[in-house]
C-alpha cells in the first residue's frame, strides 16, 4: 500500500512538475523572444523586471527572483504552504529560463503589434498552464491569487488585468513611449483574455431549454441526432397557465445546430432558448461519441 502510495505521488509530482515547465517555456518565450526586443512595457513583476533591465541591463530572470522575495514572506501565511513551494519553484524555473534558455532562441524583431499579439498568447497559456495546477509564477501572483482567495468570484483574467495597469503605466511613462502603453495594454487584455479562455474556456459549450409539450419525443430526437442526455422539467405557462415541459440539454457549440434543426423539424412550435455555457461538467460531457451518451 505504500508503495503504490509513494508511486502515486511521484507521478502526480511528474505531472505537475511537467505542466510547470511547459507554461514557464511559454512565458519565457513571450518575454525574452517577443517582449524584449519590442519594448514595451509588460505585465506583472515581469513587467518591473523589464524595466530595471533596460535602465541597468540586470538579468530579468535575477531581477523577477530578487523582486519577489518580499512578497512570498508576505503572502506565504495567506496562500499556504503547498500553493508558496510549487509558486517558488515555478518562479525559479520560469526565471532561469528566461535567462539562459530563451536567448538560445530567435528573437523576433519585426513588427510590435505581432511581438503584442505574440507576447500576451504565449503568456496567457503559460500562465494558465500554471494556474491550472494550482501553482504561480509568484510576484504578482501572489498578489492575484491572494486576491482570489479573498475574492473567489473574481476571474483570475479581471484581477490580473488590473492588478497590472499600473505597471504598464510606469513603464510607459517613464520611458515616454505613449505608442509602448497602447500594445502593453494590448498585450494585458490579451494575456486576461488567453487566461479566462484556456482555464475556464475548455469545458465550455451551449445549454438549450425547450418548452414544448411533446417533451419525450424531444428528448429521442436529441438522443437520436447527436447522443446527448437530456433533462424533462415540470412548467407552467405564465399567461394561460397551461402545462409544459421543459427539456435542458448541454452540448457542444458544433453539435447546437443539430439540436435546433432536429427540434423545430419535431415540433414547430416549441420555444427554444439557447445559453452559452462557460462550465459544464460531468462524467462523460467531454467524451460523448457514438454509441455513448450522458444524462444532464
Amino acid at each position: 500500500m505504500r508503495k503504490f502510495l509513494s508511486l502515486r505521488s511521484v507521478r502526480n509530482f511528474s505531472f505537475q512538475l511537467f505542466w510547470e515547465l511547459i507554461g514557464s517555456i511559454f512565458i519565457a518565450a513571450g518575454i525574452y523572444n517577443f517582449a524584449v526586443q519590442a519594448k514595451f512595457p509588460m505585465t506583472g513583476f515581469s513587467g518591473i523586471a523589464l524595466i530595471l533591465y533596460r535602465l541597468f541591463d540586470v538579468p530579468i530572470g535575477l531581477l523577477t527572483i530578487g523582486l519577489n522575495i518580499p512578497v512570498a514572506i508576505l503572502c506565504y501565511r495567506l496562500l499556504g504552504r503547498k500553493f508558496f513551494v510549487s509558486s517558488i519553484r515555478c518562479m525559479v524555473l520560469s526565471s532561469v529560463l528566461i535567462d539562459y534558455v530563451a536567448p538560445l532562441f530567435p528573437v523576433f524583431d519585426g513588427d510590435r503589434l505581432l511581438a503584442a499579439l505574440c507576447t500576451g498568447v504565449f503568456g496567457g497559456i503559460g500562465y494558465a498552464l500554471i494556474y491550472s495546477k494550482n501553482s504561480s509564477t509568484g510576484g504578482s501572483d501572489f498578489v492575484i491569487m491572494s486576491v482570489k482567495a479573498v475574492k473567489p468570484h473574481l476571474s483570475l483574467g479581471i484581477i490580473a488585468f488590473w492588478s497590472d495597469v499600473g505597471i504598464i503605466l510606469a513603464g510607459g511613462i517613464l520611458f515616454r513611449d505613449v505608442e509602448g502603453i497602447i500594445y502593453g495594454m494590448i498585450v494585458n487584455y490579451i494575456f486576461a483574455v488567453a487566461v479566462d479562455k484556456f482555464m475556464y474556456g475548455i469545458n465550455a459549450g451551449k445549454m438549450a431549454l425547450i418548452v414544448t409539450e411533446h417533451g419525450k419525443r424531444i428528448c429521442q430526437v436529441i438522443d437520436e441526432c447527436c447522443r446527448r442526455g437530456t433533462t424533462i422539467l415540470s412548467a407552467y405557462g405564465g399567461y394561460c397557465g397551461e402545462k409544459k415541459q421543459v427539456v435542458m440539454c448541454a452540448c457542444s457549440n458544433k453539435e447546437m445546430f443539430l439540436v435546433q434543426r432536429a427540434v423545430k423539424k419535431e415540433d414547430p412550435q416549441a420555444f427554444l432558448v439557447v445559453l452559452e455555457s462557460n462550465e459544464v461538467h460531468g462524467e462523460g460531457f467531454q467524451m460523448v461519441g457514438i454509441g455513448e451518451k450522458q444524462d444532464l
